[in-house]
């Protein structure tokens, strides 16, 4: 039996001064456990975006009609809002899913050994994007779903999942100064790829705020553009992505570049394909819900498979500590 140490009245007063610290030094997690706490963040991050889209979908956006609370009178749905406030309620209730996968990523990062300052702040980034996003959202119903609040709540779950994404890449590195596996000019021609997916996601957002799913059997405002033309503009982006996404698999084959970049530009064209196909066949079949799901989870597939490509563009081996030499150690112990 492992035997519990007695906590005093001045260990009681330090962890609630600094919990993070009384933890740290009471704990060391495995590489493979701040990975994973890593992980959790990114998966909940892209599993808040789909039951984000599944209240709209549902038509349940104002299944509760006010915010902080349920309803005027209630925290949580009642009995006679049905379905549609269950929904509501429900994704509310996954934003402490995420802000405990969050905390997790956080704690598992500040008590590793050596402490990685850079993780802890990727964590605690998180943290705010999701703070200002959950009052984002109480702000998207308490205007009554306008499509522009819409637009910017999914984007702030963009920019986390970026931040989610980058913290786990991190985890699987060192801290040392990042060293680039290619060319100046192939990391340019990423960059523009990151740009392209961007200006995609973004006029996706237009699509969705100007398409038929309004998010409310309501009458709800919508974007006052044509639905098809800025679906063929969304479609012209997908199109450029994946063809600078073809370009660059073709460059790192020229240049020989290291397996890396190779292997995720490749699966990055294969998830753009599988994603091209998917938002074809929901044009085509006039946006059956059920679709529309899988493109939004697709959509944050495909960005995430943007950025793995990014930070395979680099190599971050382990900081390495200088020693002192011998001259520098008996200077030491004189001193």
């Amino acid at each position: 039996m492992v035997r519990v140490q007695n906590l005093t009245r001045a260990d009681a007063l330090s962890a609630v001064r600094n919990p993070l610290a009384f933890i740290a030094e009471r704990w060391t997690p495995t590489s493979r456990t701040v990975q994973r706490a890593a992980l959790a963040a990114l998966v909940m991050a892209v599993v808040i975006v789909v039951t984000g889209g599944a209240v709209r979908l549902t038509g349940s956006g104002l299944g509760c009609p006010t915010w902080p609370k349920c309803t005027d009178d209630s925290l949580t749905a009642t009995s006679e809002m049905g379905f549609h406030g269950v929904i509501e309620f429900g994704n509310r209730m996954l934003t402490y899913v995420l802000c405990a996968a969050v905390g997790w990523a956080i704690i598992a990062a500040r008590s590793q050994k050596p402490w990685r300052r850079s993780l802890t702040r990727l964590g605690w980034a998180q943290f705010w994007v999701v703070m200002g996003n959950a009052v984002l959202g109480g702000i998207v119903v308490l205007v009554g779903l306008n499509p522009y609040t819409v637009a910017a709540h999914f984007l702030l779950s963009t920019a986390l999942i970026a931040v989610a994404a980058v913290m786990w890449q991190r985890t699987r590195e060192g801290d040392a100064a990042p060293r680039p596996l290619v060319g100046k000019s192939v990391q340019q021609l990423v960059w523009f790829l990151v740009l392209a997916s961007v200006l995609l996601i973004a006029v996706g957002t237009v699509v969705t705020g100007a398409g038929p799913h309004a998010g409310d059997s309501s009458k709800v405002e919508r974007i006052p553009v044509s639905w098809e033309d800025v679906s063929k503009l969304h479609a012209v982006l997908a199109w450029i992505v994946v063809t600078l996404t073809f370009a660059l698999w073709f460059v790192l084959k020229a240049v020989d570049a290291p397996r890396g970049p190779l292997r995720r530009t490749r699966d990055l064209f294969l998830i753009l394909l599988a994603q091209g196909v998917l938002g074809y066949v929901q044009y085509f079949t006039d946006l059956p819900e059920a679709l529309v799901a899988l493109h939004m989870l697709g959509s944050c597939v495909v960005w995430i498979g943007v950025l793995r490509v990014l930070l395979a563009l680099r190599e971050r081996p382990e900081a390495v500590t200088e020693l002192p030499g011998p001259a520098a150690a008996s200077a030491l112990t004189r001193a």
